[in-house]
């Protein structure tokens, strides 16, 4: 088990971030979440897991993030930009108010933790972006959502040229569905493909698309997370990896 390793993780209170924080704390991290709540943990997350109030829209709370951590252990080893969310709407319906939104939550706010990330990130430092399937491939009423994420992949091939002369490596995660609480409540929204029924669109698109029969769990990112960040991954930069059971193999 690995010790003395620092890692950040934006949104990493609820979700597929709580998955991540869990996967690296019990992999000897300690993880510093930056977020608008504070997580609720269990005692045995005491003295691994710290938590700073952080809106990722604000490129001063990513760096004052980060300055918490160094100050704490003096150095950080993985920077996760995981902070997102989801919401359908078709295109004639999009306003400036939701597309900047979405796109300054999903986008902008990967780029403010990729360039804090990349001042203090030594040599065999890692970012990791958590981007969704939806940066391979477009979906019905989902286009500001998709854009962001298609974003998201662009930033982390860019960045994984501009860093790697650095020895700073930079790779995306691709989850397709999982049923967090963040994502059942966006599917019941009149313009989701699962307005009706989250559960049972979830249910169907499974049985649907899936060569293993199941969706991802939190954790099972979260464990990708680890690898990408550890120096078993030291040859692995500019990938966007699907994590989705086979629904789009590649």
């Amino acid at each position: 088990m690995i010790t003395d390793k620092v890692a950040i993780v934006t949104g990493g209170n609820r979700g597929i971030g709580l998955g991540i924080t869990k996967r690296l704390v019990d992999s000897g991290y300690k993880v510093f979440v930056g977020a608008r709540q504070k997580p609720e943990f269990d005692k045995e997350y005491d003295n691994k897991v710290f938590f700073q109030h952080t809106d990722v829209r604000e490129e001063e709370d990513h760096i004052k993030l980060i300055e918490f951590a160094i100050k704490k252990f003096g150095n950080i080893d993985c920077y996760i930009n995981n902070a997102g969310y989801s919401e359908w709407m078709p295109i004639d319906k999009i306003d400036d108010e939701f597309l900047s939104n979405i796109l300054n939550t999903n986008l902008k706010g990967a780029f403010w933790g990729s360039k804090a990330a990349a001042k203090y990130l030594k040599k065999g430092g890692s970012i990791i972006n958590i981007s969704s399937l939806a940066g391979k491939r477009g979906s019905s009423n989902n286009s500001a959502y998709v854009a962001s994420k298609f974003g998201m992949n662009g930033l982390t091939q860019s960045l994984a040229k501009e860093l790697g002369p650095k020895g700073i490596r930079v790779n995306a995660v691709c989850p397709v569905l999982i049923a967090t609480k963040g994502l059942l409540e966006a599917l019941k929204t009149k313009h989701a493909p699962g307005n009706e029924n989250p559960e049972e669109f979830i249910s169907n698109f499974t049985k649907n698309n899936s060569a293993l029969n199941r969706m991802p769990k939190s954790e099972e990112v979260g464990d990708l997370c680890v690898f990408l960040a550890s120096n078993k991954a030291s040859a692995v930069t500019g990938q966007c990896i699907n994590i989705d059971c086979g629904v789009l193999p590649q």
